[in-house]
């Protein structure tokens, strides 16, 4: 599916991302589910399996840079700033964002 954002920005002090696609579909996103879901090396692991990353909750977004025309990327306050996020996977993310969370709170609890 492709989509595009029509707007991008910064909510609560940077504790959400909201985002607006041209279907009209708009999703406020939780800077911990973007920071635990990163799509960076360091996060995915290199290779290997995914790496939980903890202790995130009070994370906020510190600012979104634009990369080409297809994704931005996310400077957290832990500075954190390696993943790139492609219009799809911020709408995966909006749209699914409860299943992310509660698979991120029941691999926390098993480690």
């Amino acid at each position: 599916m492709e989509v595009w954002p029509v707007s991008i920005e910064k909510l609560n002090n940077g504790e959400y991302l909201f985002i607006l696609f041209d279907d009209k579909s708009g999703f406020k996103i939780s800077a911990e589910l973007l920071r635990v879901e990163c799509p960076s090396a360091d996060v995915q692991g290199h290779g290997g399996p995914k790496i939980i990353v903890k202790n995130k909750k009070n994370v906020l977004i510190n600012k979104i840079e634009e990369v080409g025309n297809y994704a931005i990327r996310i400077i957290f306050s832990d500075n954190h700033n390696s993943g790139i996020f492609s219009w799809d996977l911020l709408y995966d993310y909006g749209k699914n964002q409860k299943k992310y969370m509660e698979n991120y709170y029941n691999s926390l609890q098993s480690n």
